[in-house]
C-alpha cells in the first residue's frame, strides 16, 4: 500500500485495523507528514504542538517573510519591536532546527504540489484562508485551518462545498470546540435538569487607550518580506507596520477583533444555547476612546436574536475598562439558574430568589467543574487547541469527522461577520440562514463578499 493510499483508508476500515499499532498519541508507526502555511506567531505556536505528535513529521515550511521561513531570530526587522508588535513576533527555539530536507517555500502553490506533504495547516492571515484551504483541498491535501475560517460568508460557504467534492479531512481550529469543560457542559444542558437556558452575554475586554495600535506613517517593505503576496485578493496598499506583521487585525480590511474573538465567544454561546444562526442582528459602537491607525471600533455591543426565543450579547472594550461578566468568559442566563463558563471550568449556580416569590426552594446544586487540562509531552500546557489538533490527527487516520467541521467553523465565523456587518449598516438586519441572505437590506447582502484583486479567485 503506498503512503497515500494508506492515509487515505476509508471510514469503513479504520487505520487501526491495518496498521493497528498508529491509532493515537504515543504509538508507534507510519507518520502523518505536514507542513505549515504561515508560520510566524499562530503558525508557530500550533507547530510546537504538531511537532510533539509521536506521529507526525514537519516536511515542508511556508511564509512571506524569510526572517520567519529560515526561523532566523536576528534577521527579524527591530522595527516589529519598535512599533509593539514584538509580542506577536515568534521566538524560535532548538525545535526550529529543522534538517535540509525540510523544504521552504515562498509560494503556497509548490507547498501543496509538494508530494511529502499529507496535509496542511494553514494560519495565515484571515484573508487567505478561503483560497488557501480550497486550493489544498483541490491538491488532495487535508487542512487544519485556524480560526476565523474567514473574511466573508461567501468564501466559507465555498470551502464546504469544495470539500464536498472531495475526500479530504478538514478541520478549523476554534479550539473551544476541544475543551474538556464546554464539552461536558453542553451535555450536561442537554439533560434538561438546570432548566431552560434563553441568553448568552460575553466580553472582549482589553484596554488599549488612548493609542491603540499607535500611528505608523507609510514605511519601505522590511527585507525579505514579500508584501504583496501579503496582501493577496485584497486591494493594494502601502506597507505599514501598523498593518503587519500582527497589527492587521485592527484593519478591517484584513480582520476585526469579532474575527480574532468575537468568534470563540460565539462560538461556545450557540453550541451551549444549540443555534446554527441568527435571525436577526443589532449592533451599536463606534470609536470612541482610541486615536490610532485603526479603523474597527474600539468599542462594539452585537445582539442576535433566534427564532426559538433566545438571544446572544457580545461586546468589545477595547477603549476602556469594563467587568460585565461576573466570572469566567461567558453568561448563560437561564429560567433556574446561570452558567459561568470559560476553557477551563464551569459554574451552574441556582436561582437564589424571585421578586414576587420570595426564596425559593433551588431545583439543582451549585456544580462546579474543573477540566483537567491537556498537556504536552514535555509538560507544557497544551490546552484545548492540543484537542483539537490531536483530533484532527486522529480523524486524518480513520477519515471521521473532526470536532469542529468546516460547516461548524462557517457557522460561527458568520457570527462575526454579521456583526461587522450590522455596525456598518446601522439597522436591525435580519438575515435568512438557509440562503445566506439579509432579507430586509439589499446593501447589506453587498458586504457579504468583495471583489478580489485580478489574480485571485476561490478555487
Amino acid at each position: 500500500m503506498k503512503r497515500r493510499e494508506f492515509i487515505k483508508v476509508g471510514s469503513s476500515v479504520s487505520a487501526g485495523a491495518v496498521f493497528p499499532n498508529i491509532l493515537r498519541a504515543g504509538a508507534t508507526g507510519q507518520k502523518i507528514r505536514v507542513g505549515f502555511i504561515g508560520v510566524g506567531n499562530r503558525g508557530t505556536q500550533l507547530m510546537r504542538i504538531f511537532q510533539q505528535q509521536p506521529d507526525v513529521e514537519v516536511t515542508a515550511l511556508c511564509d512571506v517573510y524569510k526572517p520567519y521561513l529560515d526561523r532566523d531570530q536576528e534577521a527579524i526587522d527591530p522595527n516589529f519591536l519598535k512599533y509593539g508588535a514584538g509580542g506577536a513576533v515568534p521566538k524560535f527555539n532548538a525545535m526550529d532546527k529543522f534538517p535540509a530536507s525540510v523544504k521552504r517555500y515562498n509560494d503556497y502553490r509548490d507547498l501543496l504540489a509538494d508530494k511529502n506533504v499529507d496535509a496542511v495547516v494553514i494560519s495565515t492571515p484571515d484573508h487567505w484562508h478561503a483560497i488557501q484551504t480550497i486550493d489544498a483541498i483541490q491538491a488532495g491535501k487535508d487542512v487544519y485551518c485556524e480560526k476565523p475560517l474567514t473574511g466573508t460568508i461567501v468564501e466559507g460557504r465555498a470551502m464546504i462545498n469544495a470539500q464536498k467534492n472531495s475526500k479530504q479531512v478538514v478541520a478549523v481550529g476554534l479550539n473551544r470546540r476541544g475543551s474538556d469543560a464546554f464539552r461536558k457542559l453542553v451535555k450536561e444542558v442537554r439533560t434538561g435538569k438546570y432548566g431552560k437556558f434563553i441568553a448568552g452575554h460575553g466580553a472582549r475586554l482589553s484596554n488599549l487607550a488612548p493609542s491603540g495600535i499607535g500611528k505608523c506613517p507609510d514605511s519601505p517593505i522590511p527585507a525579505g518580506f514579500d508584501w504583496d503576496k501579503w496582501i493577496g485578493p485584497r486591494p493594494c496598499r502601502p506597507y505599514r507596520y501598523t498593518t503587519a506583521p500582527y497589527y492587521f487585525r485592527w484593519h478591517e480590511e484584513f480582520s476585526s477583533q469579532m474575527g480574532n474573538w468575537g468568534v470563540h465567544y460565539c462560538d461556545v454561546m450557540r453550541w451551549i444555547l444549540d443555534e446554527e444562526y441568527p435571525c436577526a442582528i443589532t449592533a451599536v459602537g463606534g470609536t470612541y476612546s482610541l486615536d490610532h491607525d485603526g479603523d474597527i471600533p474600539d468599542t462594539l455591543e452585537v445582539t442576535y436574536e433566534f427564532t426559538d426565543k433566545k438571544l446572544i450579547h457580545f461586546a468589545i472594550y477595547e477603549g476602556a475598562t469594563a467587568r460585565p461578566i461576573r466570572k469566567r468568559e461567558i453568561e448563560i442566563a437561564g429560567t433556574d439558574g446561570v452558567i459561568y463558563a470559560g476553557e477551563n471550568g464551569y459554574d451552574i449556580e441556582p436561582q437564589g430568589s424571585r421578586e414576587f416569590l420570595n426564596p425559593k426552594e433551588a431545583k439543582f446544586e451549585a456544580v462546579t467543574y474543573q477540566a483537567n487540562n491537556a498537556r504536552l509531552p514535555d509538560g507544557s500546557w497544551g490546552g484545548s487547541t492540543l484537542n483539537v489538533v490531536r483530533d484532527f490527527l486522529d480523524r486524518v487516520k480513520d477519515r471521521g469527522e473532526p470536532l469542529c467541521t468546516l460547516e461548524t467553523g462557517h457557522r460561527s465565523t458568520a457570527f462575526a461577520l454579521l456583526g461587522n456587518i450590522a455596525y456598518h449598516m446601522k439597522q436591525r438586519l435580519e438575515w435568512d440562514g438557509v440562503n445566506e441572505r439579509f432579507t430586509n437590506c439589499e446593501k447589506a447582502n453587498e458586504l457579504l463578499h468583495y471583489r478580489y484583486r485580478d489574480g485571485y479567485k476561490l478555487g
